[in-house]
């Protein structure tokens, strides 16, 4: 037999193959979140006797709430075949800018005085900052053609380099403000509680639904899937892709943003470390609910429910007493099974 004939053959028997086991792969892999969320709940509800009381749940929705905000700016960047390193870098970031402004507010050397912001003003800026953040990173990828991963890297080390310099290392501690200077109020973001809830699930309630609606929805919306399914035919059609990837990037910028000033409020101090490793977690619960990582294909609803099991995992592993390096290879575990289930699904159709 000749080596044309028996590719063929190898190929005729690869394709019979994919025929039989697509059915019920396939079935699995759509439903592959829900499964995994289940028997993660599943298992550490018989591990730890506490992990399913009231308690319990509201302190996980709170850090599910952290990394589901970082991941809906991420599912947004990857829909578009892009990546977005930066984030846990620009939360921490986020972080100490706002504990500078709470402590030491804005000065105004030139006017000989200092002004100490509102904490809805200090959020206001901080937001800015993030959205900022975003659009250098949109700005290095679509205008000097840098790939996302290495423009979002840099990037990266350029916003956790500044959180260092602002304090040189040390933490920004006890950011409860002053009734006298007007600032009152910044724990309240994210150790606060509206109707026993944590106020951060009820924000990532809202930012949820929001970007929920302007993925399927919108003109915006279909232009982001449309880049990350062909950005040529994208182009051709008559979107302006360099816009749609400033938007994506603004809007991954001012999640992480948001983010580091939550984690900032909920421990009432701000660290330059902050953040370290969160853009590994919303990567996982991206690529986990059903995002391709090439783009054009995911939806939020999937992130949500990834992050719900990246922080579950994380939880339930605390509460067991895994130790913290088990726990970081289990989390790399978890991010190459989802890298994986991603390619094999791509294949399956």
């Amino acid at each position: 037999m000749t080596q044309a004939a028996q590719n063929i053959g190898t190929a005729g028997a690869g394709q019979a193959t994919a025929g039989q086991v697509t059915p019920g792969m396939a079935l699995l892999l759509q439903f592959r979140t829900l499964v995994a969320l289940a028997l993660v709940i599943g298992i550490f509800a018989v591990l730890a006797p506490n992990f399913l009381t009231l308690a319990n749940a509201l302190i996980m929705l709170k850090h599910i709430a952290i990394i589901a905000i970082l991941a809906i700016g991420m599912t947004f960047v990857i829909l578009t075949g892009g990546i977005d390193l930066s984030v846990g870098s620009v939360a921490g970031l986020a972080g100490m800018v706002a504990g500078a402004l709470i402590l030491n507010g804005l000065p105004l050397t030139a006017l000989g005085y200092v002004i100490y912001p509102s904490v809805p003003l200090v959020v206001g800026m901080v937001l800015v900052l993030g959205v900022g953040l975003g659009l250098f990173n949109g700005l290095l990828v679509t205008r000097f053609q840098v790939a996302p991963f290495i423009a979002t890297l840099g990037t990266l080390y350029i916003a956790r380099g500044a959180a260092m310099l602002m304090s040189d290392g040390a933490t920004f501690p006890n950011l409860v403000g002053s009734a006298d200077l007007g600032n009152l109020g910044f724990g309240w973001l994210g150790a606060g509680r509206m109707l026993g809830v944590p106020v951060p699930v009820w924000i990532l309630a809202g930012l949820a639904a929001a970007a929920a609606w302007v993925a399927g929805a919108t003109t915006f919306g279909r232009r982001v899937y449309a880049v990350g399914g062909s950005e040529r035919a994208a182009l051709l059609s008559g979107v302006r892709v360099p816009r749609i990837k400033y938007a994506v990037y603004a809007i991954s910028g001012g999640m992480a943003a948001l983010v580091g000033m939550l984690v900032a409020s909920d421990l009432v101090a701000a660290h330059p470390a902050s953040g370290e490793s969160f853009e590994l977690s919303a990567i996982a619960a991206v690529v986990l609910g059903g995002t391709s990582l090439a783009g054009g294909r995911g939806t939020i609803g999937g992130t949500l429910i990834g992050a719900c099991v990246i922080g579950v995992l994380g939880d339930g592993m605390v509460m067991v007493g895994i130790s913290e390096f088990w726990q970081m290879v289990i989390k790399g575990a978890v991010i190459i099974a989802a890298v994986v289930l991603d390619r094999l699904q791509e294949r399956l159709g």
